[in-house]
């Protein structure tokens, strides 16, 4: 991935992640439209304003999230990143840990990659290794 957008991508998703274990949730929102939102493993959805306050509020804390075997299809201002990777910490004073394949949808804005969309599958846990 020798590619200059492919590679600001990654470093998008890399910065996000580092926000969501800082749990700073004006760094996380720098990532984010302003009507992004995610669908998680469950199928529920989360609009960017309600994800944002669990986070403020500290019932959503993160101490790991990774991504890694990233998939990067460009299309001008809109991009479509896959990535594997793991997410926990705690949710509602419950621990979580996940394994997951997530899908993002980016579109550049002012200059810079925010995501719009963000889908979540929980990996088997065969695939989870």
């Amino acid at each position: 991935m020798g590619n200059k957008v492919e590679e600001e991508l990654i470093g998008v998703a890399h910065g996000w992640d580092r926000a969501m274990v800082e749990n700073d949730a004006d760094a996380i929102g720098h990532y984010m439209a302003d009507d992004w939102i995610i669908i998680g493993p469950d199928g529920r959805v989360c609009d960017k304003r309600t994800f944002l306050g669990l986070v403020r509020s500290g019932a959503l804390t993160h101490d790991v999230m990774t991504s890694e075997d990233f998939g990067i299809s460009v299309y001008g201002d809109t991009a479509v990143v896959t990535s594997r990777g793991v997410s926990g910490g705690k949710y509602q004073g419950q621990p979580f840990r996940e394994v997951e394949r997530s899908s993002c949808v980016f579109v550049r804005q002012e200059g810079q990659w925010r995501c719009v969309l963000t889908h979540l599958s929980r990996l088997a846990q065969t695939e989870a290794r």
